[in-house]
């Protein structure tokens, strides 16, 4: 049975969404049904857009979340051209960059359905990446990298794939890994209104590249396992041992 998730609700005191400066769509994934009736962990993976927006001003906040690591999925040029996560105490950057082709190869067509074409890029990204994903996930599952915060550019296409990975092994249903992927579509709203008001300027991505319909999610995770037969058959494949994948449920797990 799918359990609903409780986006944005306080619980025990935690929170889904944080808010920094220049930084809009960090949220944590925890609290999630998985196996056995147990519960994703609250403040052990957190997922983001580029964290080279954060500022001194977030420092005491993005502190007080205990992270430990970054990891940072994006191309080699992205880190270039943008820079790191600033170099606080107590944070180790890892960087693993999934190889996949870039999306002007394959572009959008005005009136294609676009969660069609999401999907599609997720699946390329699975078999094009398939080693560096699975090494993404075996980091995530080392209980002494965590806290972690995942991330990319936007926070919504390498991260929700890793997530979604992620989310399945740890027995969360389809639906409430697409509603949390679905949430990216505030964070890029929450940047376009900073955009507009800081840099009015510029011109803003169209804003099809920064929704997330769930449908795309709900499509690549079903067409992922129509080729696979299932995401624990494609990540092992993929090189990502098996005891890995129950290191990683005993440390997101909870009771």
């Amino acid at each position: 049975m799918c359990v609903r998730p409780r986006y944005g609700w306080p619980v025990d005191s935690l929170v889904r969404h944080y808010r920094f400066s220049q930084v809009f769509n960090f949220r944590d994934v925890g609290g999630l049904a998985g196996l056995d009736g147990r519960t994703v962990r609250w403040r052990r993976l957190f997922r983001s857009d580029s964290l080279h927006g954060l500022c001194e001003d977030d420092r005491a906040a993005f502190t007080a979340l205990g992270i430990r690591t970054v990891l940072d999925l994006r191309r080699p040029y992205e880190v270039e051209r943008d820079g790191r996560v600033p170099d606080w105490d107590g944070i180790v950057w890892r960087h693993i960059h999934p190889n996949h082709r870039e999306w002007s190869e394959t572009p959008f067509s005005d009136g294609a359905d676009l969660p069609r074409y999401l999907a599609d890029r997720y699946l390329d990204l699975t078999e094009e990446g398939a080693a560096e994903l699975a090494e993404a996930v075996d980091l995530i599952a080392d209980a002494d990298s965590a806290p972690m915060v995942v991330h990319c550019v936007a926070g919504k296409d390498r991260t929700g794939v890793v997530c979604a990975l992620t989310l399945s092994l740890l027995g969360v249903c389809d639906a409430d890994i697409a509603a949390d992927y679905a949430l990216s579509t505030a964070g890029f709203e929450r940047y376009h209104a900073w955009l507009r008001e800081r840099h009015p300027e510029q011109t803003a991505p169209a804003p099809r590249w920064y929704q997330s319909p769930a449908e795309a999610m709900l499509l690549f995770l079903a067409e992922l396992r129509a080729r696979h037969g299932s995401v624990h058959d494609y990540l092992t494949g993929a090189g990502l041992p098996a005891s890995r994948i129950e290191a990683l449920r005993a440390h997101l797990l909870g009771d």
